[in-house]
């Protein structure tokens, strides 16, 4: 029964489809996956920290928390929204994208009109959990995993080209946006504004445009030239891993681990960027040199990822974020602070490249929903950890200092460690 099953699945995956959409583009439909899937990228702003951090102030103050409580809550809700994502990747793999992607704008939506109703603690405990997991999480996943899908020989290049824009128009761009809307609407009326745009306007995007791997269409990734026979017939050498044999690897734990330090301490660093700025009476208009540093890092490094092994800049990006750490402490000026963004951002380029391509790089596009789905459960579960050690310290000793300076020291020694890591390598033939 079950290699019935199992021969049935590989009879549907291997069948040519038509498309309409697909055949009435006249150009290589990799470009619409990639615009489209950037949009997809932009709307996970919600769901950021960058975003997120806008409405912090707000909660404090509305709420009447502390900001040691609503960093422990975004903690919580962040490490619990994490344990969905390995059931969400196995959907990616299993189901189309274009479904699963629409399903996710809309879950993501209805979270951020929630966030828009929460009373108290308790229901904003909730609201993170939801924002969290869809649009950290499940959004920014299928979007980055369809990419991965339409582009291999160029697929540095392609995230690198996502990833300018996400910069720009996310990060760059939507801190100010929010900053103009909450005087206009309340910070309510902002956040349910933002899940009526993911309803209307990101779910049918994605229904609309997102498409399976090209094989699925007869097509070749990279190229629309000659179509293939089947999804089997393989245009680019590339070794397929499933979940369990990448899991067994070193290079995947190293990775991981890497990545997610850096999620980790990035997040605790943009959810209290407001209040470092003001301890150090600045604004914290550093969000424009960071987004643009992070976009032209992310193109750069994006070209270097297909030509450079990943372990080395890993090994840069968790240099850059041990630096920003320090220079946290040192905040004593416009100067210092514009610095303090470009490096900040510099490691965000090199991160957003890492983990959007090395996981195809290494394991192939077949199981890379799965793949995926348990290095984000890591990532997004390390990201809750960064923001409470440092609103705890705030609160109890009165600036940031101590946790900065004893957290420094994690990205230091990953960065030495990194250096060794040796790239997977198989056996025997994928199946």
């Amino acid at each position: 029964m079950l290699k019935s099953k199992a021969y049935r699945e590989a009879q549907r995956e291997s069948e040519v489809v038509f498309s309409r959409m697909i055949q009435r583009v006249p150009f290589f439909y990799g470009w619409v996956i990639l615009a489209a899937s950037t949009l997809g990228m932009i709307m996970t702003s919600p769901g950021q920290t960058f975003a997120i951090s806008i409405f912090l102030e707000y909660f404090i103050a509305d709420l009447d928390v502390s900001r040691g409580l609503v960093s422990t809550f975004y903690t919580v809700g962040t490490l619990t929204a994490s344990f969905a994502l390995p059931f969400v990747g196995r959907q990616i793999d299993q189901r189309p994208v274009r479904v699963m992607v629409a399903v996710i704008a809309v879950v993501f939506g209805i979270a951020c009109i929630y966030m828009g109703m929460v009373q108290n603690a308790i229901m904003l405990l909730f609201g993170f959990m939801g924002v969290r997991m869809m649009g950290q999480g499940s959004l920014g996943m299928v979007s980055t995993y369809i990419i991965n899908q339409w582009w291999v020989r160029r697929r540095g290049m392609m995230m690198g080209l996502s990833g300018v824009v996400m910069s720009l128009l996310g990060m760059g761009t939507f801190p100010s946006l929010l900053n103009w809307m909450i005087p206009q609407f309340g910070w309510r009326g902002t956040y349910i504004i933002l899940g009526i745009v993911l309803i209307c306007v990101m779910a049918p995007i994605g229904y609309l445009l997102y498409r399976d791997r090209p094989e699925r269409y007869g097509l070749r990734p990279d190229s629309a030239a000659k179509p293939v026979p089947s999804v089997d017939n393989l245009p680019v050498a590339e070794e397929n891993w499933t979940l369990q044999e990448a899991r067994s690897t070193s290079a995947f734990w190293i990775v991981t681990g890497g990545l997610s330090a850096m999620s980790m301490l990035g997040t605790g660093l943009m959810f209290h960027m407001v209040s470092i700025f003001a301890d150090n009476e600045l604004s914290a208009a550093v969000y424009v040199p960071v987004a643009m540093t992070t976009a032209v890092v992310n193109l750069g490094s994006g070209i270097l990822v297909d030509r450079l092994s990943v372990r080395y800049l890993l090994s840069g990006a968790l240099l850059l974020q041990a630096a920003a750490l320090w220079l946290a402490l040192t905040l004593n000026g416009v100067g210092m602070a514009i610095f303090y963004g470009i490096v900040l951002g510099s490691m965000s380029g090199l991160q957003r490249t890492i983990s959007s391509v090395a996981w195809a790089k290494y394991f192939g596009r077949r199981h890379l929903g799965s793949i995926t789905g348990l290095a984000a459960t890591i990532s997004v579960a390390a990201s809750a950890l960064g923001p409470m050690p440092m609103g705890v310290a705030r609160d109890m000793f009165g600036s940031y200092h101590q946790a900065l300076m004893l957290l420094s020291v994690l990205p230091l020694c990953l960065s030495v460690w990194v250096l060794f890591m040796k790239p997977p390598q198989k056996a025997t033939p994928s199946e």
